[in-house]
C-alpha cells in the first residue's frame, strides 16, 4: 500500500478547530486598521527573484539560505515570497500609487522560508503587514506604533515589551558600519562563523546575534547613536516623545537592527517572553530607499509586520479568544417528508434571521443518532421536525446546555422565537 502524502515539514494546515482563532485575531486587526484609514492591497505570493535580491539584499541570511527559488518554464527564476514589504512596493510602483500622493496600505497572507522549524517559527507561515508611502515625518513612525499598541489592548494582550532603535541615514550608518569592522575585526577571534562571514558584507547584523559565547564582544561594540546628525535625533526624539505623552512604554535598545537592508532610521520590535526564543510577534520600521531600489522615486516609507501564529499563540496563552458558538440551532429531521420540508424551512429562517447559525442535518438516521450530531455541534438549541410535526405544523424545540423540557411550537412563530433568542444572545 502506498504510503499517505504528509504536509512538507514547517508547512501546516488550519484545521476547523483551530481557524475561527484566526479569524478572531485578524477580524480585529481589520476593525483597527480600517479606524485608522488604511486600505487592503492583495499581492502574488510568487514574484521575480531579482525583487528580493534587489530589496532585501544579496548577503542577507534570507536571500542566501532560505528563499523558495525556482526556474518555471520560460527559464525565469521566480521566488516563494519570504515577506511582503518588496511586493508591495512593485505594486504600488507598477499601479501608480506612489506619484505625488500618499498611501496607508495593509496586506495579509503566507510567506515562506526555508529555515529549521521550531515554535514560533515556520516554513510557511503568515503575517499582516502595513505599509505607508510619502510621509516623511516622525509623525507616521508614531502613528504606526500607536496603532499596534492600540491593537493589543482591543486584543486584550498585556506584557508585550517595545523595543526602539534609529538606524540613522545611511550615510551615517556607513560611517558607522566601517567601525564595526575595525572593531570586530580586532576581536575576529571572538566571532563565530555566521558573524565573521557577516564581517565584510552586513556587520550590522553581528549586532543582532543569538549566540550567547560572544555576548561579551557584542555588548563592547560601539553604538550608532555616536555618529547621528541632528536630523536623525530629532526624529527619533520626536517619535519618543509621542509616545511619553501617550503613555506608551518602550525600551531604547541600540542594538536592535533587523534583518533586512532596506531599514533606516526607525526600526521597532514588540516582544513577549510568552513563546520561547522566538518572542518578537511585530516588527518594523522606516525604509525610505527601497521605493528608489526599485525604480520609483525616492519616496519616504514606514511599515511593519506582524506574525499571526505568533499572536495567535499569545492570545490562548492569556485566554484572550472569545470564539462565538458554532451554531445557533441544529435541525433535527426525521422522515422523509421531514427532510425535504426541513431544508425549506432551514432557507426561509436564513433569509429571514441574517444573524443566525443555523445547521441544518443532512445524511439521514434515526431521532437518537442525529441528537447526538446536534450536541456534538454544539448548538444550543435542537428544533426537531418529524412526520407528527409536520401534520400539526408544528417543531419541537428542545435547550441543549441547559435543563428543559421539550416544548411544540407552532411553525409560522419559529422565526420570532429565534429572533427573540439572538437578541438575549447579543444582549448577553
Amino acid at each position: 500500500m502506498a504510503k499517505n502524502i504528509q504536509a512538507i515539514r514547517g508547512m501546516h494546515d488550519l484545521l476547523p478547530d483551530q481557524s475561527p482563532r484566526w479569524q478572531f485575531l485578524e477580524a480585529r486587526v481589520r476593525d483597527v486598521l480600517a479606524r485608522y484609514g488604511y486600505e487592503e492591497v492583495r499581492m502574488p505570493i510568487v514574484e521575480f527573484t531579482d525583487l528580493f535580491k534587489r530589496s532585501i539584499g544579496e548577503v542577507t541570511d534570507i536571500v542566501e539560505k532560505e528563499m523558495y527559488t525556482f526556474e518555471d518554464r520560460n527559464g525565469d527564476s521566480l521566488t516563494l515570497r519570504p515577506e511582503g514589504t518588496a511586493g508591495c512596493v512593485r505594486a504600488a510602483l507598477e499601479h501608480g500609487l506612489l506619484h505625488n500622493q500618499t498611501q496607508r496600505l495593509w496586506y495579509q497572507g503566507p510567506m515562506f522560508r526555508h529555515e529549521r522549524p521550531q515554535k514560533g517559527r515556520y516554513r510557511q507561515f503568515h503575517q499582516i503587514g502595513v505599509e505607508t508611502f510619502g510621509m516623511p515625518g516622525p509623525d507616521i513612525d508614531a502613528e504606526l506604533i500607536l496603532m499596534t499598541a492600540r491593537l493589543w489592548q482591543e486584543l486584550g494582550i498585556e506584557g508585550l515589551e517595545l523595543q526602539l532603535n534609529t538606524l540613522g541615514s545611511p550615510e551615517e550608518r556607513a560611517i558607522y558600519r566601517d567601525e564595526l569592522v575595525k572593531y570586530f575585526s580586532a576581536h575576529k577571534e571572538h566571532l563565530d562563523e555566521d558573524s565573521q562571514r557577516r564581517l565584510g558584507s552586513n556587520p550590522l547584523r553581528i549586532l543582532d546575534t543569538k549566540n550567547p559565547g560572544m555576548a561579551e564582544v557584542v555588548a563592547g561594540a560601539p553604538t550608532l547613536d555616536a555618529y547621528l546628525g541632528d536630523e536623525s535625533r530629532k526624529h527619533f526624539q520626536t517619535i519618543c516623545s509621542v509616545l511619553d505623552e501617550a503613555g506608551v512604554a518602550y525600551v531604547i535598545n541600540p542594538r536592535l537592527v533587523r534583518g533586512l537592508d532596506y531599514y533606516s532610521r526607525t526600526v521597532f520590535e514588540w516582544v513577549t517572553d510568552l513563546l520561547g526564543a522566538q518572542g518578537t510577534v511585530c516588527a518594523g520600521g522606516r525604509f525610505d530607499g527601497l521605493v528608489t531600489q526599485l525604480g520609483g522615486r525616492d519616496t519616504p516609507a514606514v511599515g511593519f509586520a506582524m506574525g499571526i501564529e505568533r499572536l495567535v499563540a499569545v492570545l490562548e496563552e492569556l485566554d484572550r479568544i472569545r470564539l462565538p458558538t458554532r451554531a445557533h440551532a441544529y435541525l433535527v429531521l426525521v422522515g422523509e417528508n421531514a427532510q425535504r420540508a426541513g431544508l425549506t424551512i432551514a432557507e426561509q429562517l436564513r433569509g429571514e434571521l441574517p444573524g443566525l447559525r443555523l445547521l441544518c442535518h443532512c445524511g439521514g438516521g434515526s431521532f437518537k443518532s442525529q441528537f447526538k450530531k446536534a450536541d456534538r455541534s454544539g448548538a444550543e438549541i435542537a428544533l426537531i421536525l418529524g412526520e407528527d410535526e409536520l401534520a400539526s405544523a408544528s417543531i419541537g424545540i428542545k435547550y441543549l446546555r441547559k435543563e428543559s423540557e421539550q416544548v411544540n411550537l407552532p411553525i409560522n412563530e419559529l422565526a420570532s422565537f429565534l429572533a427573540e433568542f439572538l437578541q438575549k444572545k447579543t444582549e448577553d
